[in-house]
């Protein structure tokens, strides 16, 4: 349970949203294709001043770092995301969450759609942060599941090449672009950043259009762990599996047995990390995180 993980660490950063902004500007992803979008391209030299700055003096950062983050994940990693492309890239923000409507029906929604000032365009980003846990199956066909099993890595892949980065060629969408005033091409980008968790002591296979670079953690189910794993574990809660987590008080053993507890009784997985103290900063960090799944898991 104790192999290290590269979880791209800032300690140096003591406000969350601002960590956790620093990990998106430069967090693997979860896709290699040529849609994929990754920001260290475009992020302009002393980035690492200005989110320093920000982290020194909170009044400074943009307004939407300083909002209470939001329960649910993916609003806030939306959140996020509007800041790296308007605050750090400097690009402009021309629709958000934009609903496709076709005879009164919803058929659609565009994530972003964004002027690339860096390369004077217009994209379309289509955007998800996942988490996916491996399962073994027959002839190598490996299947990854979200902790909530609905969610699998190759259907959300298919989905995001395939229909989501395309729905600007709607003609529905197009119309939508042409009242915003876009009438020239709009580019298909995709940015999926995540981990893959792979179940220990088994060996699965990451699918071909993961990157070699993604992040990786462990899963396991509920009736492996032994009392001997538990010492330096902290449970993560959303927001914060954006990011590595780092805290300044020991790990707090009530905690974790108290979300194995919630695990077995509400029969839902739970993502943990595994902390070590840094002699230097005195804080504990993140080496390694996994889930614990119900035996019943996915199921």
């Amino acid at each position: 349970m104790d192999s290290k993980t590269t979880p791209y660490s800032t300690p140096e950063l003591t406000t969350p949203a601002i960590r956790h902004l620093a990990w998106l500007c430069r967090a693997p992803q979860l896709l290699q294709s040529p849609l994929t979008f990754e920001p260290g391209r475009y992020l302009p030299d002393g980035i690492t001043e200005q989110l320093q700055a920000w982290d020194q003096n909170p009044e400074l950062a943009p307004a939407l770092l300083r909002e209470t983050p939001q329960k649910r994940l993916g609003f806030y990693f939306e959140r996020l995301y509007r800041v790296l492309l308007e605050d750090l890239l400097g690009w402009n923000v021309l629709l958000q969450n934009r609903q496709i409507q076709s005879h009164g029906r919803t058929i659609g929604e565009l994530d972003f759609v964004v002027h690339n000032r860096s390369e004077d365009r217009i994209e379309h980003h289509e955007i998800a942060i996942k988490y996916y846990l491996g399962v073994p199956e027959p002839e190598g066909k490996d299947l990854w599941y979200g902790p909530n099993a609905r969610d699998r890595l190759d259907l959300k892949t298919d989905r995001l090449l395939h229909q989501q980065s395309q729905r600007t060629q709607l003609p529905e969408a197009q119309t939508l672009l042409a009242d915003a005033g876009i009438a020239e091409p709009v580019i298909p980008r995709i940015f999926m950043p995540g981990y893959l968790f792979y179940p220990a002591g088994t060996q699965v296979i990451a699918p071909e259009s993961v990157p070699a670079s993604h992040l990786r953690g462990q899963w396991r189910y509920l009736s492996q762990i032994e009392t001997s794993h538990l010492p330096g574990w902290t449970v993560l809660n959303k927001p914060h599996w954006i990011g590595s987590w780092q805290q300044s008080e020991p790990p707090a053993p009530d905690a974790v047995t108290a979300a194995l507890n919630t695990i077995e009784r509400y029969n839902i997985p739970l993502l943990f990390a595994k902390l070590e103290r840094d002699s230097m900063s005195g804080l504990w960090q993140e080496t390694n995180r996994f889930f614990i799944v119900p035996d019943s898991w996915p199921k």
